[in-house]
């Protein structure tokens, strides 16, 4: 068989069934094995930078290894955005890369590059393949390490000669299977004295916690303390849970910051956060501050890296917290009926009648079914999200303010839709976003996926135009765009659409005919708003700079 069809079998073998990425020269060897296979579909999409998205959603939502290919030179340039969100979320995604035949590496052959360093730093393994005989096994080694320990990224360039070479027919490897990360049991034995000796104490609760929200739920009950989330796990925690503060950091809620910066607790257990720059409001000092801090996680290099950690906990965030509630049932602890905390986050119905971004999201929120699923985009409506959507049912908004690469939220949607077809699945993006990576809703259209792009569309780089108003007191006027209808666009591509340009635009009868359509539809929401959005000392940590 081709040693491109080694690979392919593989990834079969594996329970691979989309390959996202777009054919070209360099790849064609592997997208034309493809239409012998049936058991794998191949997404193409309409630019590598999206694909990438797409399957880093896919690995995020389906809990396995997500394949994207593309070509070499700009296919591959293209992917490295992906890999980098990819590696930051660690997600396992196999970046598949061609390149020119071995004997014109030099000699400026059409798209040569040298991808296997540019990727290196984005990844956790990058390899170019340069004898046939042994494609398969760097394929095999590449998918162990993206699965293996801390989860991630891999990438491996293929020349266009070494894809079509034939190799020896031979049975192909089995799939890899993680080991978990097991805690050692006195450390967790010393985090339950240590928490238990404090009265008061907070849980602060970070993105790795997505796996293992009931065992938190359940140790913050035993505990009675209040939970902060980060702006990532937004989403994980029920917004009814009396026990549950808000969001604390970008576009947080006033009282988790109240709490965090005067509040009298005692201990802060860290669980699920790498305490980066957006989920500690710009590294507060406060956090940590005259508090015993205990911080669990599966990544050994997000210890002490600002903040000083008395307990570090290495491990599966879910053994960790199964192992920490057993260590406390032994001390005799047990659940306790949640008591509401002091002060939860603001009240959010006030002020409907207005037609701004806050009331339209809530509107909006109160159409769909509570199942929803959110994939937020970049742009201000992303703090308004943030700070007042609802969490009604579980892993509910996928929010990349993390590495915050405009268009994620478009590629995340069909990436989740192709995960879990059940679950709804609503993009809430803007017009610069969808200027990036728009074109995609015709990828959801050509895979009849039933996705409601709603297009937050102000006819500006809105984040950037208030973050200037903010810290420079003015803004260039090239923040500025020429207004463009959207619908329309959608419209021209058969793509059921609607626009709003009123509050009372936007209705149940509305929603329901853009829902439970055979592919995607579009929601246009034309709106200039000018109120300051909700992003808390974001625009303070910037105007830090330059004074």
């Amino acid at each position: 068989m081709k040693a491109a069809r080694s690979v392919l079998e593989y990834l079969k073998g594996y329970g691979v069934k989309h390959i996202f990425g777009i054919p070209a020269g360099s790849v064609n060897a592997l997208f034309d094995e493809l239409y012998d296979m049936p058991e794998i579909t191949p997404i193409v999409t309409k630019h590598e930078g999206a694909a990438s998205y797409m399957a880093a959603a896919y690995a995020k939502y389906s809990d396995q290894l997500s394949v994207v290919i593309g070509c070499s030179g700009p296919g591959g340039t293209n992917l490295v955005t992906g890999a980098a969100n990819a590696m930051r979320e660690h997600l396992p995604v196999l970046f598949i890369t061609g390149a020119v035949p071995v004997n014109t590496e030099g000699l400026n052959a059409s798209q040569e590059l040298d991808a296997e360093p540019i990727f290196r730093s984005v990844t956790k393994y990058s390899v170019t393949v340069k004898e046939s005989s042994e494609l398969l096994n760097q394929v095999v080694i590449a998918t162990e390490i993206a699965l293996s320990g801390v989860p991630g990224p891999v990438h491996i360039a293929i020349p266009i000669d070494i894809q079509h070479e034939q190799v020896q027919d031979h049975d192909i490897p089995n799939p890899p299977k993680r080991d978990p990360i097991v805690p050692e049991l006195d450390f967790i034995k010393m985090a339950a004295k240590e928490l238990l000796a404090r009265e008061k104490g907070y849980i602060f609760a970070g993105q790795g916690m997505r796996n293992s929200t009931e065992q938190l739920i359940e140790l913050a009950e035993m505990l009675d303390w209040p939970i902060v989330t980060t702006p990532q796990a937004k989403g994980y925690i029920p917004e009814d849970h009396p026990l549950l503060v808000g969001v604390f950091g970008f576009a947080g809620h006033e009282a988790a910051s109240k709490l965090i910066t005067e509040g009298d607790g005692e201990a802060l257990l860290i669980v699920g956060s790498s305490l980066g720059e957006t989920a500690t409001n710009n590294y507060n000092g406060s956090l940590t501050k005259n508090r015993f801090t205990v911080q669990m996680d599966f990544d050994q290099t997000v210890f002490n890296r600002k903040y000083p950690i008395d307990l570090p906990i290495l491990g599966d965030i879910h053994l960790s917290l199964l192992f920490l509630i057993e260590e406390l049932r032994t001390l005799g602890i047990t659940r306790k009926e949640p008591k509401c905390v002091a002060e939860k986050r603001e009240d959010t119905v006030q002020n409907m009648e207005e037609y701004n971004t806050k009331n339209v999201l809530l509107t909006l929120q109160n159409c769909l079914p509570s199942s929803t699923r959110y994939t937020i985009d970049i742009g201000e409506f992303m703090s308004y999200v943030i700070h007042y959507m609802k969490v009604i049912d579980a892993d509910s908004f996928n929010i990349n303010v993390h590495f915050g690469a405009m268009g994620t939220g478009i590629g995340s949607a069909i990436g989740s839709k192709l995960a879990e077809p059940e679950r709804p699945v609503v993009c809430i993006t803007g017009d610069g976003c969808f200027f990036m990576h728009g074109m995609e809703i015709l990828t959801a259209k050509e895979y009849n996926l039933p996705i409601l792009f709603v297009v937050m569309n102000n006819a500006r780089l809105g984040m950037v135009y208030h973050g200037h108003s903010l810290q420079f007191h003015r803004t260039h006027p090239s923040f500025e765009q020429e207004p463009i209808d959207i619908s329309a666009m959608a419209a021209a591509m058969n793509i059921p659409s609607f626009r709003v340009s009123a509050l009372e635009d936007l209705n149940q009868n509305i929603i329901n005919s853009l829902l439970d359509l055979k592919g995607p539809a579009l929601l246009e929401i034309a709106l200039t708003d000018n109120n300051v959005p909700p992003m808390g000392d974001r625009v303070k940590f910037l105007s830090s700079f330059g004074k």
